[in-house]
């Protein structure tokens, strides 16, 4: 219950992994549209840290709303991984709901990098995949992001 997709980026491990570290430049990674902005979010530099990121979907309840990612894989320049929850308006803690976005790089030379996105949803709640059908987005979404990383990281070098 996962998809993945690669892509070859003409730039080292190092480039790119620094802008999946910036939580700043997700929105303009993102292959939906539903990332609209970094909240006050500094680089990504362990597991355990908490970025926040401002969302809108039009089947969302509220439509706009917030997500908190919990960093679960930080393995510079070669893995990165985080999983998205909602904070309880009661009690202020994340929940998630199963998913997690994984970025797997592997250098194949100075200026080369393979990148591997793997968007998982195997440990997401039976109840919950009921109520979200699951994918919620298709397989191009994954390219679309890999294709604006790569857009991104060549820009910026």
């Amino acid at each position: 219950m996962r998809m993945s997709t690669a892509k070859t980026i003409e730039a080292s491990a190092e480039a790119v992994f620094s802008v999946l570290a910036d939580p700043s430049t997700h929105s303009d990674i993102n292959g939906t549209g539903w990332v609209r902005e970094s909240l006050g979010c500094d680089r990504i530099t362990t597991c355990g840290q908490v970025f926040r990121m401002a969302m809108h979907h039009e089947s969302h309840p509220d439509k706009d709303y917030e997500m908190g990612n919990r960093v679960e894989v930080f393995d510079e320049p070669r893995a990165i991984a985080w999983k998205p929850g909602q904070e309880s308006p009661e009690t202020g803690g994340l929940s998630f709901g199963g998913w997690i976005w994984r970025y797997d790089l592997e250098a194949s030379g100075p200026l080369r990098t393979t990148v591997t996105l793997t968007y998982d949803w195997s440990a997401v709640a039976l109840d919950v995949r009921k109520q979200i059908q699951f994918p919620p987005l298709g397989h191009d979404h994954l390219d679309n992001s890999l294709q604006h990383l790569s857009d991104l990281v060549t820009a910026l070098s």
